[in-house]
């Protein structure tokens, strides 16, 4: 006898997409559990990473091998592909927040399956600071959704990667996270040292012999980590500095570049162009307008 398919839903409880376009959704379990009896049946998302929240109440998640109790304040973390259900008490209070895997950097890497990520359901009781802060989080989380519903929102993207990246934190296994974390733990260090010294233009091999480490390991360690060399990695920072400073502050070219160690403002538009496709003063225009900040931060000759 046949196993019964597990059908694929665009949110549990829907087969088909005939939905507006949509990359982030947020509800409470209630909103939608309780046209169901609050049982969930069986099903898999495999383009969407979701979070389950439970504040109050209680539940289950059931998977196709076994069941396992939910005891609030806890969250579920559920990546692409996975089949799974729910059944919850009447009395639960909580939010699911679904969001298109693909569309934040961070839950796009879990569908990518890279090391380290979160590739099976992640199940957390969350207690002291955390708890706390993704209480407070995932609550801004739905505010935003119902009043910025259908439209550009920064703000509700940066709370999503924030509770995305502590989530998986939490939530990956023992087993990848001691696979991991040496290689990871490097990196953050050396991450710490290019942001404490980018403006010095240390080479790579100045990074590598403070860590201890041959210029050839911890370029290896570098590219298989973040798909970066180290140079690469310390120009990113120096780009990312340059860009703040050309949007948000008064600054003239000159003075960016002399800020980030440049003795030759020339050499420093040419490496930000070669970066970026444009010239600096073009680009402090461009994002300026996008961010409708032109009167804010005035523009002078010396600053294109």
């Amino acid at each position: 006898m046949k196993p019964t398919p597990v059908p694929t839903y665009a949110l549990y409880g829907e087969e088909s997409a005939h939905r507006p376009e949509f990359w982030v959704h947020c509800e409470t379990i209630a909103a939608r559990s309780s046209h169901y009896h609050w049982e969930i049946a069986l099903h898999r998302h495999d383009s969407f990473f979701q979070i389950l929240y439970i504040r109050t109440g209680s539940g289950d998640a059931i998977f196709a091998d076994c069941t396992v109790a939910l005891t609030p304040p806890c969250i579920v973390a559920m990546p692409p592909g996975v089949s799974h259900g729910y059944r919850f008490s009447r009395d639960v209070e909580g939010f699911v927040v679904t969001v298109v895997a693909d569309r934040l950097r961070v839950t796009a890497s879990l569908s990518e399956g890279r090391k380290g990520s979160l590739r099976q359901p992640g199940i957390v009781t969350l207690d002291g600071a955390d708890a706390a802060y993704l209480d407070t989080t995932i609550q801004r989380i739905a505010e935003e959704f119902e009043t910025r519903r259908g439209r550009s929102n920064d703000l509700l993207e940066a709370y999503l990667n924030a509770a995305v990246l502590l989530i998986v934190r939490l939530a990956a296994p023992d087993t990848d996270r001691n696979d991991a974390d040496p290689k990871h733990a490097r990196i953050e260090a050396l991450q710490a040292l290019i942001g404490a010294h980018f403006r010095d233009h240390l080479p790579a091999a100045a990074y590598a012999r403070r860590l201890g480490l041959s210029p050839t390991h911890l370029n290896r360690i570098a590219k298989e980590v973040t798909g970066l060399t180290v140079h690469e990695l310390i120009m990113a920072r120096v780009l990312d500095e340059a860009c703040r400073a050309l949007v948000f502050t008064p600054a003239s070219i000159r003075q960016v570049a002399e800020g980030l160690g440049f003795a030759d403002a020339a050499y420093f538009s040419r490496c930000f162009r070669k970066k970026t496709g444009q010239r600096p003063g073009d680009y402090r225009c461009s994002e300026r307008h996008k961010l409708g900040e032109e009167a804010s931060v005035p523009i002078s000759p010396g600053n294109r």
